[in-house]
């Protein structure tokens, strides 16, 4: 493809599924074989309908709606409430249920994802017409639609729990002829998915492959699936069913009774033989040998080389990205600026006078922001938080004495240090919250005070990003009733430094790829499955996560931490005490959440399947005094500037409900408990 051509909708595509009852998308459409045959054995056809399966992909990157808006649910964010609120601001306040759950905008992907399983089986039984193709290239295209038909199942079980598998009696996906009666099926256990998805994506592996320059031109055709890709979704896959929400472990009491109309437990016992296959899974992503973190320079020596480097994420080529596993380009219908231009624009400051158009409503929790490392000790700054009110209370943190990070304070003459030049970006007065911390925090915000990274922003001279409730003095003021930062802090990872933001094409014109896997990602698996298997491997675990951290400039854990047993007893620092191996388990989390804001919803999924989110995210809206009138006072952390209710959590919310529509239709089908 060039760039976002398999991700064209082909409205033409005479076998495309279109009504909208259960059996509609459940049911084959072979009405017209001859058609189909005639469709099939042409290869601008089949090249054409492969293109359609793509575009069922998540939209993992659109972060105010569909897949990606499970961001705002999480602890990672808080998006400011205005006039473009979304259904996943009513989800995060717990103000849904199964009858409001109707549309992929509400969080209801059902439909979207069996539609899609089905034009996946479609493709695969009728492409031994294609004889214009060599055999190698229609083997590569089988591996392609086995690797989508397995991502869908994937996205429905992350989302839902276990699911209904389209299968035979044997475990394979239905054949054609086989048609669903709505009424009659109901769940397969998890350990049901997980093997039979499993066993797609290792036939998958075995058609795909390895670089798609092994087939076809590779310039055209990226973001077509590889070997690699159908390993490291295996890996993620693997991970969750691993995890303590699927499996039986740390709280997942309330989904051991869940039985199908079968009489089968939908969940099963702990089983810690399933971090094995983790580990297994994992590794042969990285014994393929054709990955690396990218990198710049020196990030252990420069704090900017750090930044780069991680920022290359994004910014770099994708044909010189030795990171990214797989992913794909922003889509041009997403919305009226063009997907990651979007984003940009949703997250800029509001104001008008840094870039022509922001409305700052993708803005990060301060959470997120306190999650981030310190870049001389390599120490995480804030262990947890005290409670009020039986909550986390983010203005209470508990503080790491040994990391050099302070919660109160200033710091004069600071001199700001990533994507700025000293001849524009003159030193200034900072709050001791936003000093010394690693390369990746500046690389994906602009805390309250800092100057913008453009030294000819909107008027033509560089500007401070600051934010309260002073128009006079700020360059993003608060305002009670329009879209504006209400936070403190901009998310600024996919603004590229130096970029001027006044023009819509500005905006438009811009053209990432979305990381839907990277090696980053596997090293933190390989970590987390080295630290919980039977033979735990405490060793391997720290090598992989200091990894990821060398690139973003840190010492190794060892040298970071070296009170901690992290292989026996672990150790108290700041007077919270921990196992080595629940050490561990937090810094790999810890490392995640900064490694990954935004980005597939990674930390939401880590706070399901881990089973964290009912602690975790019932929390007051903590912000900073964006409502004070001076910079000083702006930096106290307040819980009544933020419009909009608090984010709501309960048991049930750990798995989606599935929606009443769809229940209407499935008459014997078992619902998520609470629901």
């Amino acid at each position: 493809m060039k760039h976002n051509h398999i991700y064209t909708i082909l409205a033409v595509l005479a076998i495309a599924c279109t009504a909208v009852s259960c059996d509609s998308y459940f049911d084959i459409n072979t009405k017209d074989q001859a058609t189909l045959e005639d469709i099939m054995s042409r290869s601008t056809a089949v090249r054409q309908y492969l293109a359609h399966l793509y575009a069922y992909v998540p939209n993992d990157e659109n972060l105010r709606a569909n897949e990606g808006g499970t961001s705002l649910r999480s602890d990672e964010a808080l998006h400011a409430k205005s006039q473009y609120e979304t259904n996943w601001y009513k989800v995060r306040r717990g103000e849904y249920s199964s009858a409001s759950s109707t549309d992929v905008g509400s969080g209801n992907y059902w439909k979207k994802y069996y539609e899609a399983i089905n034009e996946c089986t479609t493709f695969i039984d009728n492409l031994h017409f294609d004889k214009e193709d060599s055999e190698t290239l229609v083997a590569a295209m089988e591996g392609e639609a086995r690797f989508l038909r397995a991502y869908y199942y994937f996205c429905l079980f992350r989302h839902y729990g276990p699911v209904f598998l389209w299968m035979d009696e044997n475990g394979d996906p239905v054949a054609p002829d086989q048609s669903i009666n709505g009424e009659s099926i109901d769940r397969n256990t998890v350990v049901e998915n997980v093997k039979f998805i499993v066993k797609e994506l290792d036939r998958a592996i075995e058609l795909l492959p390895v670089n798609i320059s092994d087939i076809m031109a590779a310039y055209s055709n990226m973001g077509r699936a590889t070997k690699g890709a159908a390993m490291a979704l295996k890996a993620r896959l693997l991970l969750y069913a691993a995890s303590p929400l699927c499996n039986g472990q740390n709280g997942s009491d309330i989904y051991k009774g869940l039985v199908n109309c079968r009489g089968e437990r939908l969940f099963p016992d702990y089983d810690i033989a399933r971090w094995d296959a983790v580990y297994e899974a994992a590794k042969d992503v990285v014994d393929l040998n054709q990955y690396s973190l990218t990198q710049k320079g020196n990030p252990l020596s420069s704090i900017q080389d750090a930044a780069d480097s991680y920022q290359n994420v994004w910014f770099q080529n994708w044909s010189a990205n030795p990171e990214i596993i797989w992913g794909w380009w922003y889509r041009q219908w997403a919305d009226y600026q063009g997907s990651i231009g979007g984003e940009i624009a949703f997250s800029a400051p509001s104001g008008g006078r840094i870039c022509s158009i922001g409305y700052s409503l993708i803005t990060p929790s301060l959470k997120l922001i306190d999650a981030y490392p310190m870049a001389e000790s390599g120490r995480y700054p804030v262990l947890q938080y005290e409670e009020t009110n039986g909550m986390p209370d983010y203005s209470r943190p508990v503080v790491d004495p040994q990391s050099g990070y302070s919660a109160t304070g200033w710091t004069d003459n600071y001199q700001q240090v990533v994507d700025v030049n000293p001849s524009w970006a003159k030193p200034f007065k900072a709050h001791n919250t936003t000093v010394g911390r690693d390369a990746r925090f500046y690389s994906c915000f602009v805390p309250n005070g800092f100057w913008w990274p453009c030294e000819r922003p909107m008027d033509g001279t560089a500007l401070r990003f600051t934010c309260y409730d002073n128009v006079n003095e700020c360059t993003s003021p608060y305002s009670p009733t329009e879209g504006c930062n209400r936070v403190g802090y901009t998310w600024r990872r996919l603004y590229k430094a130096g970029n001027q933001l006044k023009e819509v094409t500005d905006y438009t014109s811009i053209q990432y790829v979305f990381p839907a896997f990277r090696l980053a990602e596997v090293y933190l698996i390989l970590a987390e499955a080295c630290n919980e298997m039977q033979s735990r491997n405490v060793e391997e675990a720290i090598r992989y996560i200091d990894l990821v951290r060398a690139r973003s400039g840190l010492k190794g854990l060892r040298e970071a931490y070296p009170e901690l047993d992290f292989a026996g007893n672990g150790g108290t620092v700041g007077g919270v005490t921990r196992t080595g191996q629940e050490w561990l388990r937090w810094i790999i989390l810890q490392e995640k959440m900064c490694e990954f804001p935004f980005e597939g919803s990674q930390r939401h999924y880590d706070a399901m399947r881990r089973m964290l989110a009912l602690k975790e995210y019932n929390v007051e809206n903590w912000t900073l005094h964006v409502t004070a009138d001076n910079y000083e006072d702006s930096y106290q952390r307040v819980s009544d500037d933020y419009i909009g209710g608090r984010s709501v959590f309960r048991q049930r919310d750990y798995l989606f409900p599935f929606g009443s529509a769809q229940l209407a239709e499935m008459t014997n089908f078992t619902q998520n408990p609470g629901w």
